[in-house]
């Protein structure tokens, strides 16, 4: 059985993503998009040009538009460190 990634409904992404965005406008464009109920963003790393931050979102998450969100302000997922499936309920 394929799993369909609208049956996702937890991920936890570790991305590397120029300053700007700031955190607030990064959190709420994932946020923006559709079927994304909550987006916790935490600093994990700073640099000259680049943070180092660990998305968790959640909802009834489609990750192709999740990444290409990401991927639309610079950023870049570097792994996908956590993933639930199943119903919300």
């Amino acid at each position: 059985m394929k799993t369909r990634s609208t049956d996702l409904t937890r991920l936890v992404l570790d991305v590397l993503k120029p300053h700007n965005p700031p955190l607030p406008e990064f959190a709420t464009k994932l946020s923006s998009i559709r079927g994304v109920e909550g987006v916790n963003i935490t600093l994990i790393e700073i640099d000259k040009d680049t943070e180092t931050v660990k998305v968790t979102i959640s909802g009834k998450l489609d990750f192709p538009r999740i990444r290409s969100a990401i991927e639309e302000v610079g950023g870049v997922v570097h792994s996908v460190d956590e993933v639930t499936a199943g119903s919300l309920r």
